[in-house]
């Protein structure tokens, strides 16, 4: 792992993340997720002060990057509901069907090589009736954000941990087999181009 990957973008990442749009979406979602909850990609741990105890018993919390499990750990500590921190790959979700009532995922989606596959993987080890909360970040529909997105996309995934501004993530959750009553698609204030945002709820189709 380079000294960029280790050091500089973890600290990127949460400094990113700790925005006051962002940490009012966590607000909003994170307090949702109830029973045995699967949150994807946890970063350093910003959701973790949200969960309610009196919803979610438990909060299994993954991610593929060691040094923001690191940052996460204090937080999983802190936290008034009980959290495992799991390093592991969302494309390969190292737990048994149906093991989880929730799911949360924030700012998640744009940074998975295959969101498909994670996406499948989800609904996998989701319950049948579990719900999926979910934040995230993609492409405009705007056409002109579109363009600065799709132009910006190649050189900023570089420096950003894999981040793509041009991912449809309310199209991924729904070809994977998701259904959304909820979801809202908006530009957030500040840089549209980074900041259009899709959120809401989803629970996988009958069949």
């Amino acid at each position: 792992m380079s000294f960029y990957a280790k050091h500089i973008l973890p600290y990127l990442i949460e400094k990113a993340g700790r925005s006051h749009a962002i940490l009012d979406e966590r607000r909003r979602w994170v307090p949702r997720a109830h029973g045995e909850v699967l949150e994807i990609g946890v970063g350093s741990g910003l959701n973790l002060a949200f969960y309610d105890p009196a919803r979610a018993r438990k909060v299994t919390a993954l991610d593929p990057s060691a040094p923001l499990l690191a940052r996460a750990a204090p937080r999983a500590r802190a936290a008034s509901v009980p959290v495992e921190l799991v390093e592991g790959d969302a494309e390969r979700l190292p737990f048994a069907d149906a093991s989880f009532d929730s799911a949360v995922m924030t700012y998640t989606l744009c940074s998975i090589a295959h969101p498909e596959r994670a996406l499948a993987e989800l609904r996998r080890v989701l319950r049948p009736e579990g719900e999926l909360l979910f934040v995230e970040h993609g492409l405009s529909d705007d056409p002109a954000t579109r363009r600065w997105q799709r132009r910006m996309t190649p050189l900023w995934k570089r420096v950003s941990g894999n981040c793509h501004l041009d991912r449809d993530a309310g199209a991924l959750i729904r070809a994977a087999g998701f259904r959304s009553d909820d979801l809202t698609a908006g530009a957030t204030a500040g840089a549209s181009w980074l900041s259009f945002t899709y959120q809401g709820t989803a629970h996988a189709n009958a069949g």
